[in-house]
C-alpha cells in the first residue's frame, strides 16, 4: 500500500529530526520518497518554527501497525503531549494511505486537517502532484512556507 506520511519538528535540531524521521521511515517500506524540506511558523499552535517534510513509501504494514510503528520513532524521539498542538521534538502524521477512507478513535485517513495546511500539500505536491490539485492547492496558497 502506498502511504504518505508527514514529519515535522520544531524543538531541538528541527532539521535533523526530520532528516533522521524520514531515514527511519525507510525501513518501514519500500520505493521511499522524501519531499525537500520547508519551514512553516507554528499554526493553530506557538513554538519555534517547524520543520516539515512528506514521505511517501509503499508498506505492507497495515495503517494502524504503521501507526504504531510512528509512535514509536515519536517516542524515540522524545515526543511529549503535554497539551494540543505543543511544540514537539518530533511530529509524525499518517496522511494517507492508499485510497482508504478510515475513521477510528485512533486513527483518520485521509488526514482530516491535511487539506488546510500548506505544510502538508506543498511537499506532498513536490512528490505526488496528482494527489493535491490545483483548487486544493489554491485554498492555502496564503500560508506561507518556505523550502530549505
Amino acid at each position: 500500500m502506498r502511504a504518505y506520511i508527514g514529519v515535522g519538528a520544531n524543538l531541538g535540531d528541527a532539521t535533523m529530526q526530520v532528516r533522521a524521521a524520514a531515514e527511519g521511515l525507510r525501513a518501514l517500506g519500500t520505493h521511499w520518497q522524501c519531499s525537500p524540506l520547508y519551514r512553516t511558523a507554528p499554526q493553530d499552535a506557538d513554538g519555534p518554527y517547524y520543520v516539515n517534510a512528506v514521505v511517501g513509501l509503499n508498506t505492507s504494514l497495515t495503517a494502524p501497525a504503521l501507526l504504531v510503528s510512528m509512535q514509536a520513532m515519536e517516542n524515540a524521539a522524545g515526543r511529549e503531549r503535554p497539551y494540543r498542538n505543543a511544540p514537539r521534538t518530533l511530529d509524525l502524521d499518517l496522511l494517507l494511505y492508499g485510497s482508504a477512507v478510515i475513521r477510528s478513535p485512533a486513527l483518520h485517513i485521509p488526514h482530516p486537517r491535511m487539506w488546510e495546511r500548506a505544510f502538508v500539500l506543498a511537499p506532498l505536491r513536490d512528490i505526488a502532484p496528482a494527489l493535491v490539485p490545483n483548487d486544493r492547492f489554491a485554498g492555502v496558497v496564503d500560508q506561507v512556507v518556505e523550502r530549505l
